[in-house]
């Protein structure tokens, strides 16, 4: 059996290592269009702020451990244009050569990712303007950072965009967010995300919200940026407003694909062409507080859609599970998570809901250092199971979104989650967890 993979990375090659300890005969090929397999990209903004040290550090295997450990047939520099699904190839071009090629196929995953969104403004292309996803745009930054960049502005306060104005801001540069919504953070409550907003003002960082970049000066390199009420001068711009999954070269195949152009797939990760699949940042994935599929690019579920994948082209049916939206990250001295629906989604998905907010700490307050944290619970009013969850503080925050995520899944009620066994010691937690706390204040 030939298996071929379009994509090198978290799902591409989760998927090829599954068939490689599922199938002893396989025939596996993975195409890769950049010259780097297997990677941590959310490692990304911790390598520009200096704390890892080489971005070797984030390659889980090279092409060559893949070719020489496990016989997986890793090009490098390869990029699929193009499949035919009725002769069963894929078809494309090698980046630096331009040497055309073209595979055959018995099994097939599309794992191309996604690419940075940038924006669409008049004027030449600066130097000093970036975006980031792969190691080379880190490379990119870092080398940038080299010559005399003081002030940097990053436009998006997502995910991305949060980690990037920390990391730099502990560098010593002056760092402005352009956001062109009301609030920081993606998936956050108002409610919530004006705690953001507040860590961002304490440490020093520049938030600019409600306003929409129009122009991006310079002769060669930037030096400021236009929004339609200021203008920033600035010697660097980095563009963190999303991504787009990277499947434009489908457009013939009769591949069904989302409105924004993520793969759909079923709980196997097919396609609705036989012998095709998919798994990544460029397909969907089943929410199951939504019941539908949706699109959330992380890491996390690349990996899990890789690996069903695997076992499902080489004959065992397991099935993926769906998600729950859960997230966590670090900003400054906060640590911010959320899982499932926000009340936003609640409303839009026309569910009749309520929710709680409250103020605790991550640990008993009588032990020392015990720090604030705010909880807020989502859930449907009329049958009481839990919707969603966010919560916002320094310490404990992880635990606790890890927890709901789990209560999500199992479709747990406010009474469920009072009821949980959770562990308590005062340097640990309260006699009642926070999540608790709140569950019982409903």
């Amino acid at each position: 059996m030939k298996y071929v993979m379009i994509g090198g990375d978290a799902a591409g090659m989760s998927c090829a290592m599954q068939i490689y300890r599922e199938d002893q005969d396989a025939h596996i090929i993975a195409f890769e269009k950049g010259e780097i397999f297997s990677y941590g990209q959310c490692g990304l903004p911790y390598l520009i702020g200096g704390l890892i040290n080489h971005h070797r550090k984030l390659i889980a295997r090279s092409a060559e451990t893949f070719r020489r450990k496990y016989g997986i047939d890793a090009r490098c520099l390869h990029e699929v244009t193009s499949i035919d699904t009725e002769q069963k190839t894929v078809s494309g071009i090698h980046t630096k050569t331009k040497q055309p090629f073209t595979e055959t196929y018995d099994r097939l995953l599309i794992a191309t990712g996604a690419s940075p969104i940038t924006l669409d403004l008049d004027g030449h292309p600066l130097e000093g303007v970036h975006v980031l996803k792969t190691i080379p745009h880190a490379l990119s930054i870092l080398d940038n950072l080299k010559k005399d960049v003081t002030h940097i502005t990053i436009i998006g306060g997502g995910y991305i965009g949060l980690e990037m104005a920390e990391n730099l801001k502990s560098l010593g540069k002056e760092v402005h967010i352009i956001q062109r919504g009301a609030t920081l953070g993606p998936g956050f409550d108002p409610d919530m995300a004006r705690y953001l907003k507040e860590e961002a003002d304490d440490k020093g960082i520049h938030v600019v919200l409600g306003e929409t970049v129009q122009h991006l000066e310079g002769r060669a390199h930037v030096t400021s940026i236009q929004t339609d009420k200021q203008t920033i001068e600035t010697n660097m711009v980095i563009i963190a407003i999303g991504v787009t999954p990277q499947t434009s070269f489908l457009d013939k195949t009769g591949i069904k694909r989302l409105q924004n152009g993520a793969i759909a797939v079923n709980e196997y990760m097919q396609t609705n062409i036989k012998g095709i699949y998919a798994a990544g940042d460029c397909a969907a994935t089943y929410h199951r507080i939504k019941k539908e599929l949706d699109y959330i690019p992380l890491g996390t579920t690349a990996n899990k859609q890789g690996r069903i994948a695997g076992f499902h082209m080489t004959g065992t049916n397991r099935a993926f599970q769906g998600v729950t939206g859960t997230a966590v990250m670090k900003f400054m001295d906060m640590t911010a998570g959320r899982t499932g629906l926000s009340e936003k989604e609640a409303k839009e998905a026309n569910l009749p809901f309520s929710s709680i907010t409250i103020d605790s700490t991550d640990h008993a307050g009588y032990y020392p250092d015990a720090q604030k944290m705010k909880v807020k619970l989502i859930y449907r009013s009329d049958e009481r199971t839990l919707l969603g969850a966010q919560i916002i503080g320094k310490n404990g925050v992880d635990k606790r979104i890890d927890v709901m995520a789990a209560a999500l899944y199992q479709e747990l009620t406010i009474t469920d989650l009072e009821d949980l066994d959770i562990s308590y010691a005062p340097p640990f937690n309260s006699v009642w967890d926070p999540l608790q706390q709140a569950a019982r204040r409903t």
